[in-house]
């Protein structure tokens, strides 16, 4: 793609990389055939090729309204699109680029900034545990689009005790430990059976993400700077891993080297943590087999896998998941649209709900269609969205295994 950007951005380094990123789009419309939103909405500019579009013209100078930054809104930052071009166009990063420049440009009503800074300092606020603990007291009195953000209590279970020569770290996350607390201790159980102990850092906190992606960039990094800080010593000390068991956490910390290159103080070791961080289905495979002698022979259960968004498409992790779960005796039904998103996407359900909410119906069709027994994830925001519409148990992967192991 030709292109000509303004002055003001086109030798910045956010205008280069954009740069680069326009001229290997060909405009194919490969994309088109999996974005969600054009799939819902028929139209062009709320596709991959026609934010490009929107935003080339934005980067070139032209003039800015609240349709562009309404399309770019749309978008679900799913990065389907990436996995199905041909030409290795970053959308991603082309997105937050543009978002930013559009917000500087088209000022938002003060309605939906209030709720933008809700949602960045409330969800990862110390009072959100509170909080969510007093919105599950009173669950059953809430109207039904509160109730549908509003998991049921969950007991974590015992925490192991045991100390192990293997040491890994976990990040508990921001939401998880108030909304599901049983996903990190059920992960600590598993990788204690198998003799790893996770340590959690107790001035790790939100991985950067909700910040990031509500185009606060300086307030994401921040967050970046403070888990690199409480991870460091323990990364010297020899810690094996960072392990991440939801997947839009462990899509951002691998990021934190591209994100913070261009900080000298913190540029090698954010390049250090983000080759250290795994997601737990890139651990457990190496130990299949001594989870299938732990296990012995169990009772088949019939299982379907959403693989999240943040997983197959940020990460590139596709089989591996359902590759572990066929090896410790589940029957893994395969279902259509696997390569959908669920419409969770972070704080999405609460600024798009109506596109949410269809993208939930759709792919909730999709998963009971061929009739589990429970639907399992890998990430706390699809997980909660897609219980809200089902009877269906949803849990993460994790917590099954654990369950499995007693």
């Amino acid at each position: 793609m030709q292109t000509a950007l303004a002055d003001w951005i086109k030798d910045t380094p956010a205008g280069r990389e954009a740069d680069a990123i326009l001229r290997k789009c060909v405009h194919c419309g490969f994309c088109t055939a999996t974005c969600p939103t054009y799939q819902l909405l028929g139209d062009e500019l709320d596709s991959p090729r026609g934010r490009i579009y929107l935003m080339k013209q934005v980067l070139e100078g032209h003039a800015v309204t609240a349709k562009t930054q309404l399309h770019l809104d749309r978008c679900l930052t799913c990065r389907n699109c990436e996995t199905t071009c041909p030409s290795g166009v970053q959308y991603g990063r082309l997105l937050d680029i543009g978002r930013s420049v559009v917000d500087e440009r088209v000022p938002r009503p003060l309605g939906a900034r209030l709720l933008r800074s809700a949602l960045k300092e409330g969800l990862t606020s110390p009072l959100f545990a509170p909080a969510m603990k007093l919105g599950q007291a009173v669950r059953p009195l809430l109207p039904a689009s509160l109730k549908a953000k509003v998991p049921a209590k969950q007991d974590a279970g015992a925490w192991p005790t045991r100390s192990h020569p293997r040491r890994m770290l976990l990040l508990e996350g921001c939401v998880q430990p108030a909304m599901q607390p049983n996903i990190n201790a059920a992960t600590t159980r598993v990788f204690d059976a198998l003799g790893i102990e996770l340590v959690r850092p107790a001035n790790a906190g939100c991985c950067g993400a909700i910040r990031y992606h509500l185009n606060d960039h300086d307030g994401g990094l921040a967050d970046a700077r403070g888990n690199i800080d409480a991870w460091w010593p323990h990364v010297e000390a020899g810690c094996e891993a960072i392990v991440m068991n939801a997947s839009g956490c462990g899509a951002m910390v691998k990021e934190y080297g591209y994100l913070l290159q261009h900080d000298p103080p913190y540029a090698d070791k954010a390049m250090r943590i983000a080759e250290l961080t795994k997601d737990v289905a890139e651990l457990l495979p190496a130990l299949a087999g001594e989870l299938k002698r732990r296990l012995g022979v169990a009772p088949a259960q019939r299982v379907v896998f959403h693989p999240p968004c943040t997983l197959q498409h940020a990460q590139k992790i596709r089989g591996a998941v359902e590759d572990l779960l066929r090896a410790v005796g589940a029957e893994v039904l395969p279902f259509a649209e696997t390569h959908f998103c669920c419409g969770s996407a972070g704080t999405y359900s609460v600024l798009q709900p109506d596109l949410s909410y269809q993208l939930r119906d759709r792919k909730l069709a999709n998963l009971q269609a061929p009739q589990p027994d429970v639907i399992l994830s890998a990430n706390i925001g699809c997980i909660a969205h897609l219980a809200s519409g089902t009877d269906t148990p949803v849990m993460h992967w994790i917590e099954w295994l654990d369950r499995r192991l007693g």
